[in-house]
């Protein structure tokens, strides 16, 4: 079977970043619920995610997915130990606000709205861009982020030092790592199968 190719015809397609819930259209066809099997329901971890454009058009390749949530799952999920989870979320919404990905950058930032008392700072960074100040503590999460995200290489040392002054463990450093990496490559992958639409 050959895929059907959606050809991006948004209307009012979002063109600002915001905390408002928007949609997302992908510009190949999803697999619809009635041709998923078991694996593809083991693929997507919850069955509700059968419903999401993205997911259902990810489970083509349900090993690759399976994989690709369950580490998603751990590395914003599992915070028992390490960096707070607003932090976290704060780390994939810099990486979004970045990259472009105005759909991502509006679910993490309201993930890190959420989970702290921070809205009106995570709104500045949507609004203004990466180089806001948001205090020293999250200013060094962000400059991490962006330094991950805009090439590997360009993350060193000083980010390290940096977010160990702000005072991060070696544990919450990871997760700063960890989110934005994950980020950096789910924006690119989001960007170049679909587009955001209006809410609804």
């Amino acid at each position: 079977m050959t895929d059907t190719i959606i050809e991006p015809k948004v209307e009012n397609a979002p063109d600002v970043f915001t905390q408002d819930q928007i949609g997302w259209t992908p510009w190949l066809t999803p697999l619809a619920e009635s041709e998923l099997t078991e694996r593809h329901y083991e693929a997507l971890v919850d069955k509700a995610r059968a419903k999401s454009p993205y997911f259902a058009l990810l489970v083509r390749d349900p090993d690759i997915l399976e994989a690709r949530t369950r580490t998603d799952k751990d590395i914003f999920y599992n915070t028992a130990d390490g960096l707070l989870r607003a932090e976290r979320e704060l780390a994939a919404t810099a990486t979004s606000r970045y990259n472009g990905c105005i759909f991502c950058a509006s679910v993490h930032a309201r993930f890190a709205s959420h989970h702290s008392p921070h809205k009106a700072e995570v709104q500045k960074l949507l609004d203004e861009g990466v180089s806001v100040d948001l205090g020293e503590r999250w200013n060094a999460i962000v400059a991490a982020s962006v330094a991950l995200t805009a090439t590997p290489p360009a993350f060193g040392p000083e980010h390290v030092e940096r977010l160990k002054a702000a005072g991060l463990s070696d544990d919450e450093i990871y997760d700063v790592v960890h989110g934005a990496s994950f980020f950096n490559w789910a924006n690119r992958l989001m960007l170049t199968l679909g587009e955001p639409t209006p809410a609804g």
